[in-house]
């Protein structure tokens, strides 16, 4: 099966850019997004063969998650479950649930996660936020890998290893490259689950998924790489490939690619 994730920043935009045309060359079995920036019945798009589900955010032309797939879930599940949720209500908790941050997909054997987790915001000033967001999402990650495998992917806002980024020395203390993030990152993988990226190319330099429009960052290829397909580790033996399309346009990010035998 061959997985797509892509962060589109803003599904109409991409729309006009030729989204149609790689939807269709890419072939996927799950062609998962983030930030699509959508209201419910503002885009009537619809693929032959596919299913699609979506998660929208209250605030209008803001984040936003969509799953297109060629497989009938048995259920589709929005957010995080109320018991963690509830788990974290003494602590500055931020109801991301009204964010359209996450889809989960349950099939007989797996489930398939997309996500598209809070940026910490210039200044850090979502870090707080963001530090219970990490810790929760993981809790929500584990809950359903004691059930069966889970492949999670999507938007991660973080660059986990200085190869992961252009220009790691003056990044430290910026969002997205903070040593909080990397090391809720790193719970994360130790909690049970491998980076399909790097389990092909550990060493691999200069390959990202983001870049900024500012500063011709594309052109120069001076980007990070934070769109991840991660899978529950007990799996890896059925990974085939991994690739970042760095040749898509259409976004500041560009799709990210995992082909697993399930």
């Amino acid at each position: 099966m061959k997985f797509i994730s892509w962060n589109v920043n803003g599904l109409r935009a991409v729309c006009g850019k030729g989204f149609s045309e790689v939807f269709a060359t890419l072939d996927a079995d799950f062609f998962c997004l983030q930030e699509t920036k959508m209201q419910e019945g503002q885009l009537d798009l619809a693929f032959p063969g596919y299913l699609s589900y979506w998660s929208y955010a209250e605030k209008k032309g803001y984040s936003g998650t969509a799953i297109y797939t060629k497989h009938t879930p048995l259920f589709a599940t929005y957010g995080l479950p109320q018991n963690i949720t509830k788990s974290f209500s003494n602590k500055d908790w931020l109801d991301m649930n009204t964010e359209g941050r996450i889809i989960t997909l349950e099939y007989d054997t797996f489930y398939v996660v997309t996500v598209y987790t809070p940026n910490s915001q210039d200044g850090l000033k979502r870090l707080d936020q963001r530090m219970i967001w990490d810790d929760a999402f993981r809790q929500y990650i584990q809950e359903l890998d004691q059930k069966k495998p889970v492949l999670i992917c999507g938007d991660m806002n973080v660059a986990h290893q200085e190869i992961d980024l252009k220009n790691p020395k003056t990044n430290h203390k910026n969002a997205g490259f903070t040593n909080e993030e990397r090391a809720k990152f790193t719970e994360l993988l130790n909690a049970g689950f491998t980076d399909t990226f790097r389990y092909f190319y550990p060493n691999t330099e200069n390959m990202y998924s983001w870049w900024s429009y500012r500063f011709h960052a594309r052109e120069k290829n001076t980007g990070w790489r934070i769109d991840y397909w991660l899978c529950s580790n007990r799996i890896t033996p059925q990974l085939e490939a991994a690739k970042i399309h760095t040749d898509i346009m259409g976004s500041d990010h560009c799709p990210v690619e995992v082909s697993v035998k399930l």
